[in-house]
């Protein structure tokens, strides 16, 4: 589907979307002593998404729980870790692409993360999004549907192809999304998950020079 108008909401994956994940869980683990292998990265990310599946708890805990189990931390080092995971770095192109979007429609994160995490991430990117809903206030984790319709509900917007949403993970974020009927942002990461999608760019400030271009609905 080619988009023919500009998004009335744009809501972001923020973890591997925004924030560089892989680094900053990288150099979070090798400062505090712990090995870092190849696949190391996916095997803590896979590990978070059973855990995410289960009884609700937040991500801090997780993301602890998480280093404990697959890079073998101490638990203290691994909860400082879990604290902190909105300190991590956005890429580059992050905030350019973010401002830029934001003077043309609300931009929201959508995230399974906690509270303090966004303020973390937003002082890093230095602005503040439309909205931050995180699991720790819908009480869910993404893909679970659920997670949709809360934020649906919360900001009165119904599903349908002016809604996007923006991941880099297509086979996880984007694959509910395209089930609600969501148009389907792609964005090409480090450590990206490739599938079926709407747009596909490189980075956010090419999302945003994409939006700008399209005419109001």
């Amino acid at each position: 589907m080619q988009p023919v108008a500009r998004p009335t909401l744009l809501t972001f994956d923020i973890f591997g979307t925004v924030l560089d994940w892989r680094r900053g869980m990288r150099e979070a683990v090798t400062r505090g002593g712990g090995a870092w292998a190849e696949g190391t990265f996916d095997r803590v990310i896979d590990a978070q998404g059973r855990a995410e599946g289960g009884p609700f708890r937040r991500y801090a805990e997780i993301t602890a729980e998480s280093l404990v189990e697959v890079v073998g931390l101490p638990r203290a080092d691994a909860d400082t870790i879990g604290a902190s995971v909105g300190t991590w770095p956005p890429f580059p192109d992050s905030a350019e692409g973010l401002r830029r979007l934001m003077r043309v429609t609300p931009c929201v994160a959508m995230t399974n993360s906690d509270r303090v995490h966004g303020e973390q991430a937003q002082a890093g990117l230095g602005l503040r999004l439309s909205h931050w809903i995180c699991a720790e206030e819908s009480r869910g984790y993404k893909p679970a549907p659920e997670v949709w319709r809360y934020v649906s509900e919360k900001l009165g917007v119904s599903f349908g192809p002016h809604w996007w949403h923006v991941a880099a993970y297509a086979d996880y974020d984007l694959e509910t999304a395209r089930s609600l009927g969501l148009t389907c942002v792609y964005v090409e990461r480090t450590h990206a998950r490739p599938g079926p999608t709407d747009v596909h760019v490189g980075d956010l400030v090419e999302l945003a020079a994409l939006v700008e271009t399209l005419p109001f609905r």
